[in-house]
């Protein structure tokens, strides 16, 4: 796959999600499907990064994930970045919200921890679906930017759901995490005019959450220069190796 460049660094244009290695209890797919063990689990996160995918997207809310992508890859720390998130919790089966100081604060710090690692590369508000609420009422967005002015995060930003949050996101954040593909266009102009700012755009659901071929919609995606990469999770070696072989004739 050709990296693409983001604030010098050089990305793969896919970035693996992992929240099918941690959780498998209300997922917004449309089958089941069982979590695999800590082995199976280590040695597809091992097939991952062998195959040159250097961005691993995760979250707190991701039940084991975090976990076992620290015990897996942490004697691998400099192969790969590492992407997660903060104010959702996922916890005896329920999800949790909860953007406050000390929230996002402890978050970082447990996923330091989990992750085995010094730093985050890229961390997301993990949004609720109420953006503009989380950024104009809470500290979530202000707390981020001081953790990584103390060297504990490099990039920050916004998973959100709505347009008009990630354009507010525009004002403080160096990367957004927004829904695209040929079925959701919704955010097109937005990452237009993310990358005049020279912010990064990492894309997720674009597969749709599994509706839609990857043949089609990887293509179509990374044919969009200002997308940075692009979120794909699978358990299956076999699919990763033939999404990457599609993203490299890109």
């Amino acid at each position: 796959m050709h990296p693409r460049t983001f604030a010098n660094l050089a990305l793969s244009p896919l970035a693996f999600g992992a929240f099918k290695i941690g959780r498998n209890i209300n997922t917004r797919y449309g089958y089941a499907y069982e979590l695999p063990d800590e082995d199976a689990a280590a040695r597809l996160l091992q097939r991952v990064l062998d195959l040159g995918i250097n961005i691993i997207d995760t979250a707190p809310a991701y039940g084991l994930s975090e976990e076992r992508i620290g015990k897996a890859l942490a004697h691998r720390r400099q192969d790969y970045f590492i992407s997660t998130k903060v104010g959702e919790q996922f916890r005896d089966g329920q999800s949790t919200f909860d953007f406050s100081a000390a929230a996002v604060t402890q978050s970082i710090h447990d996923s330091l921890r989990r992750l085995r690692t010094d730093h985050l590369d890229f961390v997301f508000i993990h949004s609720n679906g109420d953006d503009q609420r989380i950024m104009n009422e809470t500290d979530c967005a202000a707390t981020l930017q001081s953790l990584r002015d103390q060297g504990l995060i490099r990039h920050i930003g916004l998973s959100g759901k709505t347009v008009s949050g990630a354009m507010q996101a525009l004002l403080w954040a160096s990367v957004l995490m927004v829904t695209y593909n040929p079925g959701d266009t919704s955010h097109e102009s937005l990452i237009a005019e993310a990358a005049r700012k020279n912010i990064g755009i990492f894309v997720k659901k674009g597969l749709a959450s599994g509706h839609m071929a990857p043949d089609e919609a990887i293509p179509w995606i990374l044919k969009n220069r200002d997308v940075t990469t692009l979120v794909i999770g699978t358990l299956k070696e076999e699919h990763i190796a033939a999404n990457v072989r599609i993203a490299s004739a890109c």
